[in-house]
């Protein structure tokens, strides 16, 4: 499955009242640097183009910038999921930046309800614009993940510090997440110096950008592994926090929610439910073979006691072509030479005739008889003396009714051919 990981560019902040919100205009130039990869490790294809060329991909993810995302410790409140995010509201309304309405919140992935959380911070106007304005490209993102978030182990990552217009000038930003929180600061001036420990915490791990690589090992004065923009969008990508909740939670309707099921089932961690579901349809098709195979088995195996029968009781038979059929009919030739009536004779097809026969007709006028068919005259009779008629015969025998004579026959015989095979 195809993975699209877009970067937003950082909100501006220009003035103290703005909220960050680019016009139309600026949207529709605006540029994003995208990688594409398969399974979150290996890079497909990396690049930067405005939104109306972005790749087509089976899922979007959306990073945002460092400095985008505010962090907040605080005990979880036990609270329904429709009123969690009013609950969230009256706990962090005094810590939040920005007003309550414009500010969205989202939970840490499987948090518990009265334990410590951390809880995500985003201005909420201006993500939503961004993501409009993705949407109205024909991009629609299914994930919004932060590029950093607070963590047991350490990280630092060092960084051109962006301008607003996404290009990067020559002061160096310092990413720092713990288990305390998140730090992004300029390296210059002495907050970085005081805040972070050199060369850092065991098991610091530490990333740069290739053109900050020098000047940061400087200022850390160690190696550190460099780690271009696009892994880096990879490395965001496979985090399992989501933004996307509450009030901007992802809504699907139609041919898009079905879409979105798709994709959601060809993700990898459902590959172990897709496996089983192939397995068991494997599975089917062989039973269902099996079972056919099995009731063929037994079909062929009855065919062959019939034909046995035939041949051993009616050794003359040297041909079977249909073997129930074959011994009637012997059956038939034998009672003929022993002078009793076969159930396809005259005398057997007259009695049945004579007690189905309505009480209110006069007696038959004429009959004939021929390969087992007995035809009798029937003019004027009713449709409901026919159908009377019809009821009341024995079973194993059927009446036609054709320009006023009733034609009676076996069942068994009536779509057969009348010749016996020797």
């Amino acid at each position: 499955m195809s993975v699209l990981v877009i970067q937003l560019p950082p909100r501006q902040r220009q003035h103290a009242r703005s909220q960050g919100i680019l016009t139309e205009a600026d949207l529709s130039n605006q540029e994003y640097s995208y990688a594409v990869t398969h399974d979150g490790f290996d890079l497909v294809s990396q690049g930067r183009c405005v939104a109306s060329l972005l790749p087509k991909a089976d899922s979007v993810v959306a990073v945002l910038a460092d400095a985008d995302v505010g962090w907040h410790r605080i005990t979880l409140p036990k609270a329904p999921k429709a009123r969690l995010a009013a609950a969230l509201i009256g706990v962090l309304e005094e810590a939040l930046l920005e007003d309550a309405e414009n500010t969205l919140l989202a939970v840490e992935p499987q948090a518990t309800a009265g334990h410590p959380t951390w809880i995500a911070a985003v201005h909420l106007p201006w993500l939503t614009h961004e993501l409009h304005s993705l949407e109205r490209a024909q991009v629609f993102v299914d994930r919004v993940v932060p590029a950093i978030w607070p963590d047991e182990v350490p990280s630092g990552h060092f960084a051109e510090e962006p301008d607003p217009e996404g290009r990067f000038d020559s002061d160096l930003t310092l990413s720092w997440s713990h288990s305390g929180g998140v730090a992004v600061m300029q390296l210059r001036g002495s907050l970085a110096r005081s805040l972070v420990q050199r060369p850092g915490p065991p098991g610091t791990r530490w990333t740069t950008t290739p053109s900050a690589a020098l000047e940061s090992e400087k200022w850390l004065g160690m190696p550190i592994n460099v780690m271009s923009a696009p892994f880096r969008l990879l490395q965001a990508s496979r985090t399992l926090w989501n933004l996307r909740q509450f009030s901007l939670a992802r809504k699907s309707k139609g041919l898009r929610a079905a879409r979105d099921l798709w994709r959601q089932f060809l993700a990898p961690h459902w590959r172990p439910v897709r496996f089983g579901l192939i397995s068991l349809a494997l599975l089917q098709v062989m039973g269902l073979n099996l079972w056919a195979w099995r009731q063929q088995a037994e079909i062929k195996a009855r065919k062959e006691a019939l034909t046995t029968v035939l041949k051993t009781t009616f050794p003359q038979v040297r041909s079977v072509l249909d073997a129930p059929l074959q011994m009637q009919r012997e059956l038939s030739a034998l009672q003929v030479l022993a002078g009793k009536p076969s159930e396809d004779d005259l005398e057997p097809l007259l009695q049945a005739a004579a007690g189905a026969w309505p009480s209110e007709v006069p007696p038959v006028d004429n009959l004939q008889f021929k390969n087992g068919r007995l035809s009798l005259a029937a003019a004027g009779w009713s449709n409901s003396q026919l159908e009377q008629f019809r009821t009341t015969l024995n079973k194993g025998l059927q009446m036609e009714s054709a320009e006023g004579r009733l034609i009676l026959s076996r069942t068994s015989l009536s779509n057969q051919p009348m010749g016996a095979s020797r």
